[in-house]
């Protein structure tokens, strides 16, 4: 497995036109991996491509990819990155290997976490009809799909909470109908985007009825509870819309305050 990492150059028109349409850009993901045909399908328990951008500014936005081959991204250098400046030691992406991360997984282990995903429930609106997919539109909802136990159970971690003298609500406090999540885990709702886009086009030339996929930015810091599960989230993703950006889970270390020297 392979993590790379590639600087948008947002000034340039083929770049914004990758980040206005989450298929065309899972389009230029996928042209990274000549051997992957369009029509193949990841095995349900294989590992797969996964990709999500993360706007640092508004100017800097950098594009993620895990994948189980290395990739080669010459194609977005010349569409949306900076060919003018690429070398064969600085091609304009950088990929480095994802197994020290992967095979040093421990129960027990604190990593600092971010997510993109497409928090969704079923629901029922009238007696009688089908269940309907339904996203969550809510900080407090989309933090209750993130913190559900069996979800965490089976993703094989779990998010921290804070301790008793950082949470903003203390124990037994009543009147808040319904305490906010952020209340008292480590765990953070930023960028929720609401994507609207023409899939593709249907028999007879006709236009499909728009996709749209909402998607949540979660940060936050996580407990390992079982690292092969872990394992497994991080390399085949999270939750639905995966082509469209959404699923792909990072870790980094948690950074700890410095103690005291006696």
């Amino acid at each position: 497995m392979f993590l790379s990492r590639f600087r948008v150059n947002t000034a340039r028109p083929g770049a914004r036109r990758l980040l206005s349409s989450p298929q065309a850009m899972h389009a230029a993901v996928m042209s990274s991996f000549p051997h992957i045909l369009p029509s193949d399908s990841p095995a349900p328990d294989a590992p797969r491509v996964l990709w999500r951008l993360d706007q640092r500014a508004r100017a800097e936005v950098l594009l993620y990819v895990v994948s189980p081959d290395r990739p080669d991204m010459t194609h977005l250098v010349e569409q949306a990155g900076w060919p003018a400046v690429a070398d064969p030691g600085n091609p304009g992406w950088q990929t480095r290997p994802y197994a020290p991360l992967l095979d040093g997984l421990a129960a027990g282990d604190h990593w600092a976490f971010r997510l993109t995903a497409n928090p969704v429930h079923t629901i029922r609106r009238k007696e009688g009809e089908p269940r309907k997919l339904t996203a969550h539109l809510t900080p407090i909802h989309q933090m209750g799909w993130l913190l559900d136990e069996e979800r965490q159970q089976r993703l094989g971690f779990r998010v921290c909470e804070k301790p008793a003298d950082r949470r903003l609500l203390p124990e037994g406090t009543t009147h808040h109908k319904r305490p906010h999540p952020g209340d008292r885990y480590e765990l953070a709702v930023r960028d929720a985007r609401s994507l609207s886009f023409d899939k593709s086009r249907g028999s007879g030339g006709r236009r499909d009825k728009p996709v749209t996929v909402v998607t949540v930015t979660f940060e936050g810091r996580l407990e390992v509870t079982d690292p092969e599960a872990l394992r497994r989230a991080l390399t085949q993703g999270i939750g639905r819309a995966r082509a469209y950006g959404c699923g792909l889970l990072t870790l980094a270390p948690v950074t700890r305050p410095a103690r005291p020297t006696p």
